[in-house]
């Protein structure tokens, strides 16, 4: 398992991890499939999470949910999310008790090209500490 502030943007299904569901958005119609952003943390990072079709519905803020196989790439709005995509799967695991931070906010990063190797990101700088479309409680 993969703690959330080691995952990078790539192009490949390959991130295992486990995070709590801390807030999720309002439900969207995307080319005729519902989506959700949502904010999810372990005790590492934090990072929007983004559902699709049933899995809006499936979980609530608490839930703890185990990915398999997800993704951490751009979505149609030019954000970088985590998601199960259509090789993943989200699971529920369990309710409520675990550790998380909210900083640093991995979808909040500007990711940039890897000099050394196209295929892979690098952080270039932060632009946020916490969620912008999540902002903290004061």
């Amino acid at each position: 398992m993969v703690s959330l502030k080691d995952i990078a943007p790539a192009a490949q299904n390959n991130i295992n991890t486990r995070f709590i569901l801390l807030d999720k958005g309002r439900i969207m119609l995307e080319s005729q499939q519902k989506t959700c952003i949502a904010l999810v943390a372990d005790e590492t990072a934090s990072v929007h999470f983004q559902f699709w079709g049933e899995e809006c519905e499936a979980f609530e803020p608490g839930d703890i949910i185990r990915l398999t196989n997800g993704i951490f790439s751009y979505n149609r709005s030019n954000s970088f999310v985590l998601r199960a995509g259509k090789r993943g799967k989200a699971e529920k695991v369990g309710e409520f008790t675990m550790v998380f931070v909210e900083t640093p906010n991995m979808s909040e990063i500007r990711w940039v090209p890897d000099p050394n190797n196209s295929k892979n990101y690098v952080k270039e700088a932060v632009l946020s500490s916490h969620s912008r479309l999540f902002p903290p409680m004061v």
